[in-house]
């Protein structure tokens, strides 16, 4: 309060207690003074600010969260690479490496897609099998180094291999003819060298490779019989 004369407001004096008790404390601020800095977080929902706001973007990615990243990716990755040709186990083991999974992640992760349907090697020998064997022309020994370089298990390698019918003569046979015309004017060894250098590369063995050769040109060097008209 002023005083009289308009001064600077008077300051009481302290209160000394008559019978020697303590002196009186004065009153704390009251809590609602005290400000939303002070306040703590709430400890049962770190991802929203005191003002509600989404702060899960803020927060820093833990192991769990690292290693949930590491195998959506490398299911993606797979999957693109499925897109665009059958895998083997081998092969998608490969594929999931170049990323940062554990054995144990890569396991669950080739169980999963075997269960999906998404790998499967005896398909897959099947498949090259019939592919080497119709379409490319090849022999028995060609199509197994294929399975091989494919990462498929000998033993369903094998298997693929015993629905092959027996008759790489006849195929090497078919193979030869195709080609034996395009060596007409060739001297004969010269012939014979080559084409049998072809058919040893498309997997047939030596004895196999040599009788078609000699075979197929024969069969070119003997005169075409004329039709006679009567």
């Amino acid at each position: 309060m002023t005083n009289e004369n308009g001064g600077e407001p008077e300051t009481l004096a302290p209160v000394i207690p008559l019978f020697g008790g303590p002196a009186p404390v004065a009153p704390s601020e009251p809590a609602w003074n005290a400000t939303w800095a002070d306040d703590p977080e709430p400890a049962d929902d770190d991802e929203y600010d005191r003002f509600g706001n989404d702060t899960s973007h803020l927060r820093t990615p833990d192991a769990a969260d690292a290693a949930a990243d590491a195998r959506d990716s490398a299911e993606k990755s797979l999957l693109k690479k499925l897109r665009a040709r059958s895998l083997s186990v081998r092969e998608a083991r490969g594929v999931l490496r170049e990323h940062d999974l554990d054995d144990e992640a890569i396991d669950e992760l080739i169980a999963s897609f075997e269960r999906l349907g998404y790998l499967d090697d005896a398909k897959l020998a099947e498949q090259l099998v019939h592919s080497g064997s119709d379409r490319k022309g090849q022999g028995r020994k060609a199509i197994a180094q294929t399975l091989a370089k494919r990462g498929v298990a000998r033993d369903v390698a094998d298997a693929a291999l015993e629905e092959l019918p027996d008759d790489d003569f006849e195929r090497a046979l078919e193979f030869a003819r195709t080609k034996a015309s395009s060596m007409r004017g060739l001297e004969r060894d010269v012939a014979v060298r080559r084409l049998a250098g072809q058919l040893a590369r498309r997997g047939y063995g030596g004895p196999v490779a040599m009788n078609a050769t000699r075979q197929a040109l024969d069969e070119l060097s003997r005169p075409v019989g004329r039709v006679r008209f009567e």
